[in-house]
């Protein structure tokens, strides 16, 4: 493996510099914001039970000593999203905080397994007013840091623009000429449509996995063009913890923002049904153990929270992300005070 010279090299710090700057002044204007709408910021623990229970979402395991050295398993949280709702079921109403969060097996330009989400909630409001929020933290961190624009690998976006808003059926129509809305169930159907538009699909793909690689393939790099985009109204079946839409229950509450084809955030009308919510984890568990061979508990204490919590919406959005886009950065640890160095290298 390539050695390179470490992330504080001063000639490498330098180049980062204007990055790190500007990282400060858009995490300064996201806190004036919440400020300004009456928000608490809140401190989340990242020793955890559990560390969510998404399939593909992968966390690192500790070992809590007790004084007599007794080992007890906990794990780095993957989001705060349990603690803020349990401070929800404890009586606060509007939230925020900014997370050091930690994800296993995931590195990449946008990727890193230490990173920032900024996450906020909202009691007894709908989603569509934190799409209000997320136009508005796009206008703040512009102003912040004096941009016109944002850019990404040869995309842009005006921040100051109204987002266009599509479902996603709609955007699977629009992009990959694919019914979704009548195929729902039927992962044969998605699977011909898939490999029509030149997907790769293989014989132990579920509707799930196809669906994300459609997504990820076909509908993700044409959003966020010009202006940034609020993809909504997911199948159930890809939002874990959303409750249904009302006028149709085979849809979610939950919607991403994305700006030059990078998703920034994903946010949900809170699902606050325990018994629900507790079949949708050993559900997502029982895929992850079928793909990784492994499985994280399921915080008990949490699910006896979301039967005290008032009905919310909320948001976890990439800090570090936003803050590439806006001060055009190319990676992501350009924007991180200190990366986590890979192993095998200095850098």
């Amino acid at each position: 493996m390539t050695r390179v010279s470490p992330w504080w090299a001063r000639d490498v710090y330098a180049d980062r510099k204007p990055f790190l700057k500007a990282r400060a002044k858009i995490a300064a204007a996201a806190r004036q914001f919440f400020s300004h709408e009456g928000f608490a910021e809140v401190e989340t623990a990242a020793l955890q039970l559990s560390p969510g229970n998404e399939a593909h979402i992968s966390a690192f395991g500790v070992d809590l000593l007790s004084p007599s050295g007794e080992a007890s398993r906990l794990y780095l949280h993957t989001s705060p999203e349990f603690s803020c709702k349990k401070l929800l079921a404890a009586g606060e109403e509007r939230i925020f905080t900014f997370a050091r969060v930690f994800r296993n097996r995931e590195r990449g330009p946008l990727h890193h397994p230490e990173f920032t989400m900024l996450e906020w909630y909202r009691a007894q409001e709908p989603p569509e007013r934190l799409v209000e929020d997320c136009a508005g933290l796009l206008i703040a961190a512009a102003r912040a840091v004096g941009a016109e624009r944002f850019a990404y690998r040869g995309a842009s976006v005006d921040p100051f623009a109204e987002p266009e808003a599509i479902s996603v059926c709609e955007a699977f129509d629009r992009y990959a000429n694919i019914d979704l809305a009548a195929i729902l169930d039927d992962r044969d159907a998605l699977a011909r449509a898939a490999a029509r538009d030149g997907v790769r699909v293989t014989a132990d793909d579920s509707w799930s996995d196809l669906f994300s690689k459609i997504v990820s393939e076909k509908i993700e790099p044409s959003l966020g063009r010009e202006r940034a985009t609020i993809l909504c109204d997911y199948p159930l079946s890809e939002a874990a913890l959303a409750r249904p839409k009302a006028d149709d229950p085979r849809f979610a509450e939950r919607f991403e923002l994305y700006a030059c084809g990078v998703e920034l955030a994903n946010g949900f009308g809170e699902l606050t049904d325990p018994i629900e919510q507790k079949r949708r984890f050993e559900a997502q568990m029982a895929v992850r153990e079928r793909v990784y061979g492994d499985r994280y508990p399921i915080d008990e204490d949490f699910l006896d929270a979301l039967g005290h919590m008032p009905a919310a919406s909320g948001v976890a959005l990439g800090f570090d992300r936003l803050v590439m886009l806006a001060s055009g950065a190319e990676r992501i640890e350009q924007v991180l005070w200190t990366p986590v160095t890979e192993a095998g290298t200095r850098g």
